[in-house]
């Protein structure tokens, strides 16, 4: 049986994710003990919230510096994701970095935050496999990361943007696996087989 480390540093709905996996057999953990991460088999970074605020309590945790080392498969879902850039827009927040993008602020002529369905294209990596093109995933964010090296599927809200990245041992999804139905556990599925 995997080790399975949920991050747990105050930001986010973690159990929709833990009923996720047990949904299909598996037994995660809420931590925020570095040791317990670094033992894990996988870690799983979630987020919903503001990122100033979620870095603060990352730092303060010592959880900022313990991330981008970890050498495990990590996957980072929505605020995870975005704090896994360089810096957010989010009240100029400086991030992980551990993809060097910077999050942006979807135009103020949009509706923000982005609550709902939408279609993810461009999938790459064994994240996405037996996902089809054009398949829909649940999103909510008012913050985006602009298509880049590291995309390994995209969406568009007004404009084209990352729905997921890839570099090296940590993927990263914009939208909610957890809350996608059966395709978003079946990503689920695909990380912890990774």
């Amino acid at each position: 049986m995997k080790k399975i480390a949920i991050i747990d540093y105050g930001a986010g709905n973690v159990q929709s994710v833990i009923f996720a996996l047990e949904r299909f057999g598996h037994n995660a953990f809420l931590t925020n003990q570095a040791n317990k991460i670094k033992q894990a088999d996988k870690v799983i970074f979630p987020g919903v919230g503001e990122a100033k605020s979620a870095m603060k309590a990352l730092t303060e945790l010592g959880l900022n510096k313990l991330i981008p080392a970890l050498t495990q498969p990590v996957l980072g879902i929505c605020l995870g994701m975005q704090l896994m850039c360089t810096h957010s827009e989010e009240n100029d927040t400086e991030a992980l970095g551990i993809f060097p993008v910077q999050v942006k602020r979807f135009n103020s002529e949009l509706k923000v935050p982005q609550i709902g369905w939408n279609q993810i294209w461009n999938l790459k990596c064994d994240l996405f496999k037996g996902i089809d093109e054009k398949s829909f995933m649940y999103f909510v964010h008012s913050y985006y990361v602009p298509e880049n090296e590291f995309s390994i599927a995209n969406s568009d809200y007004g404009i084209n943007f990352s729905a997921a990245m890839n570099k090296d041992n940590f993927y990263a999804c914009q939208f909610h696996p957890e809350k996608s139905g059966i395709l978003g556990h079946e990503i689920l599925r695909n990380f912890l087989e990774i």
